[in-house]
């Protein structure tokens, strides 16, 4: 099971409903992070020995996804390959950014460094172009406090307009906070409001205009601004992915570009 689309015209869910047993119900969590920033051992905190290991459909990267429970909820937390981005300029960025774009989760969880903070903070950044519902892992704070590192972790949760939870996973500090958190974006009691990158004016109109006509092709399903920067940058691989788990045919998209003269 995975983000393999087995048949055009697949609902806004299925790809949700590959990663749940039948009959069970609850949150889908996304775990994004570089790599070394300690993402698999806050996997393996949350979900203890109820983990799944295998690949992703056709691919030969990883896939370990497992549950843990939280005020009687259920959360299966698939904890995605360490990438530094979602440009996917690789196997490992690829399954990533289509996760994300297409997999439809509660909340995607980006664990990051806390003592080299400002390199994790260009995939926080991507992560919120395609999704609100986010919450920020501030990782290692036990070896952030060791080399003496200050962080001013409600000024960074107010810049960025998404929770940040500090943790040191392999001692527990702050795990329980970080599932309330989770819990609470998951069912919009904590609410998000991140903060847009914002490119240069000729940039800014022409992806205004393109995702302006990509809105009726993609009916909500993935963040049409998100698509219209990709697509400017030359992304052919969006257009791809857009057909395998949308159903979306290349042809149609390459219309929207000419329309807009945009080199498909």
């Amino acid at each position: 099971m995975g983000l393999t689309k087995r048949a055009a015209g697949r609902n806004d869910n299925d790809l949700r409903e590959d990663f749940f047993p039948p009959g069970v119900t609850g949150y889908l969590i996304a775990l994004a992070g570089n790599p070394n920033a300690g993402k698999s051992t806050v996997f393996n905190a949350l979900t203890g020995l109820r983990q799944h290991t295998g690949n992703w459909p056709g691919k030969t990267v990883l896939q370990a996804r497992g549950t843990y429970s939280h005020r009687g909820e259920t959360f299966t937390l698939v904890d995605l390959p360490g990438t530094y981005s979602l440009l996917a300029t690789s196997l490992e960025e690829q399954v990533a950014r289509d996760f994300i774009c297409f997999g439809n989760p509660s909340v995607t969880t980006v664990v990051v460094d806390a003592t080299c903070l400002e390199r994790n903070l260009n995939l926080v950044l991507q992560v919120m172009e395609v999704t609100t519902r986010v919450v920020v892992c501030l990782n290692l704070m036990d070896e952030a406090r060791r080399k003496n590192i200050e962080i001013d972790v409600p000024a960074l949760a107010r810049e960025l307009g998404v929770p940040v939870v500090p943790a040191a996973a392999r001692s527990g500090e702050g795990l329980l906070e970080l599932k309330e958190t989770i819990s609470g974006v998951a069912a919009g009691t904590i609410p998000t409001d991140p903060r847009p990158v914002v490119y240069d004016e000729d940039i800014e109109r022409a992806a205004v205009r393109l995702a302006r006509e990509l809105r009726p092709l993609l009916k909500g399903r993935v963040n049409a601004r998100w698509v219209a920067l990709r697509l400017l940058e030359g992304d052919e691989g969006i257009l791809m992915a857009l057909k395998q788990h949308l159903g979306i045919p290349v042809s149609q998209l390459e219309v929207k570009l000419q329309l807009k003269g945009v080199p498909a």
